[in-house]
């Protein structure tokens, strides 16, 4: 069974996948106050004979697409997640990333076909600029230190498991929880990652999306926000 770590295990992605993952992997769950991300020998403490971390810790409160601000700690716990995980011999890391690592409200898939993670047309926000650079940090740990990263994209994931009716073209960017899981239950089932490093957009199989969401890890996304 494999030993797992998720940081940011209470947010609402932590808690879907705690949920999803039940008793089928060793999942050691870590959030304030219990533990200090930004701590980097706490965190070495943690990773002990683990398999996989997943990353999602974050201070959205202060930091989010819509704040126009950046939170520096936010890159710090990343900046740790990786040279723990390498120090400590960690497999794999899955780094939670987001869709506004690119400025994607205007793209026009008819003209210009599915928006992929090659195209880098830019962030969206400061907040999207910070995961972008937590993916360059993890390209680099790649290269240099072996470790196999994957970059999650993350998409519209809500506690209700529903379309955002409020937020214009949720539907284009819906990630549902049974989706969200068996991406992540990918990352970690695989048996190597690519050139050790790839980004993936977690969005589901919507009829509206405008994401390329293939991968070279085999994770089909089922659901569609058009049957929500």
């Amino acid at each position: 069974m494999n030993k797992i770590v998720i940081t940011g295990a209470n947010g609402t992605i932590g808690s879907v996948l705690r949920k999803g993952f039940k008793n089928k992997y060793q999942i050691t769950g870590i959030d304030l106050p219990e533990v200090d991300i930004r701590d980097y020998n706490e965190l070495l403490k943690v990773f002990h004979e683990k398999d996989v971390i997943i990353h999602l810790a974050w201070n959205a409160k202060y930091e989010n697409f819509r704040s126009e601000r950046i939170d520096t700690d936010n890159i710090k716990m990343a900046d740790n997640v990786y040279r723990c995980a390498s120090e400590k011999r960690v497999k794999r890391v899955v780094m939670a990333s987001s869709i506004h690592a690119d400025y994607f409200y205007e793209w026009n898939k008819e003209k210009d076909g599915l928006l992929s993670p090659e195209k880098l047309i830019g962030p969206d926000s400061p907040y999207g600029a910070s995961k972008i650079f937590i993916e360059s940090l993890g390209r680099y740990h790649a290269n240099s230190n072996r470790l196999e990263v994957i970059c999650l994209r993350f998409g519209g994931v809500n506690q209700e498991d529903e379309i955002d009716k409020t937020e214009e073209g949720f539907d284009k960017v819906w990630l549902s929880h049974n989706d969200c899981v068996s991406l992540v239950e990918r990352c970690i089932e695989s048996s190597n990652v690519e050139n050790n490093f790839q980004v993936i957009y977690g969005v589901s199989n919507n009829s509206s999306r405008i994401h390329n969401n293939s991968n070279k890890l085999g994770w089909i996304p089922k659901d569609n926000s058009e049957y929500k």
